[in-house]
């Protein structure tokens, strides 16, 4: 009895550190694709109002949303999971876009991604407060470490400051996670493609009224890389990169997967300098290297 009780506790072990694995590899997909939004975004205004280009995104993705949700003929979601759904829907289907789509008025795509690297400790609050969670200590040493490294370094190195950008990028930073712990919670019972898919469809009766709203006056005169941007933040930012980060936050936790994000500034730095032509200094891969030691150190203590 002995042997089988070791045998089946052996399994679970190697079960659940197997689901973590997985939820940090698909985590990591997704933030990948998340780095590539500040940027795209920044490009995107080139060509769109703030306003047009959050509505247009979420009622793209909408749509392609409501089209999967039909063709595989998901369940819907109980009355509990439509309030999570809300939250969902205000923090990363409305709030976070818009808000870094006014943000980026006033400040560089490369300030402004810096700031994204606070969204791990956001999370980790939120995943604690939602999603009943309990880090240990060491946990958030190393989380407020690397936050303090990536907040230093955007008011250090990461361009010319500004108040309202500044606030609207700190308030964007909050609401959007709100929305990874709420739908990372979510996403246990519901599923992580789901937990999108039904926040946006949930979005879109009023995204697409308020996108027919501010319709511009001359598409016409688009760039092609307009078109392209709004294609990347609508297809991947609001869709594909939360199929993987949900998912990737159901199997790893809210908390630990969210560390990642603490390396989503300087893949979108890289961007930045590479679409935008945006300076991008050498302290960034002394930087980079502390918060990789960081993410390491937030993950073994995650638990």
């Amino acid at each position: 009895m002995t042997t089988l009780a070791t045998d089946s506790t052996a399994s679970m072990e190697s079960a659940s550190h197997s689901a973590s694995a997985k939820g940090w590899w698909s985590g990591l997909v997704g933030m990948l694709i998340f780095s590539g939004s500040l940027p795209a975004t920044r490009l995107a205004l080139r060509d769109f109002d703030p306003l047009f280009l959050t509505f247009a995104r979420a009622s793209m993705a909408g749509l392609l949303a409501l089209a999967i949700v039909l063709l595989c003929k998901e369940r819907i979601p109980t009355r509990s999971q439509w309030l999570s759904l809300i939250v969902v829907a205000v923090g990363v289907v409305v709030g976070f876009p818009l808000l870094t789509a006014l943000a980026l008025q006033h400040v560089t795509s490369a300030h402004s991604v810096v700031f994204v690297g606070l969204l791990p400790l956001a999370t980790a609050v939120f995943g604690v407060l939602r999603g009943g969670e309990r880090p240990r200590a060491a946990f958030w040493v190393f989380s407020l470490i690397g936050s303090a490294l990536v907040a230093a370094f955007a008011l250090g190195d990461a361009g010319s400051a500004s108040l309202k950008g500044d606030s609207l990028m700190l308030l964007a930073i909050v609401l959007c996670g709100l929305g990874y712990a709420e739908g990372g919670k979510l996403s246990r019972s519901l599923g992580g493609w789901q937990v999108i898919s039904w926040a946006l469809i949930l979005s879109l009766p009023f995204m697409a009224v308020a996108m027919l709203r501010w319709w511009p006056a001359q598409l016409g005169a688009v760039s092609v890389a307009g078109w392209l941007s709004l294609g990347y933040v609508a297809l991947f930012s609001m869709f594909l990169g939360f199929v993987f980060w949900y998912r990737g936050l159901a199997l790893g936790g809210i908390a630990a997967v969210g560390q990642l994000q603490l390396l989503q500034p300087f893949f979108g730095l890289a961007l930045a300098a590479w679409l935008l032509h945006e300076p991008v200094s050498v302290a960034m891969i002394g930087v980079t290297l502390v918060v990789v030691l960081c993410v390491a150190g937030a993950k073994k203590f995650s638990k």
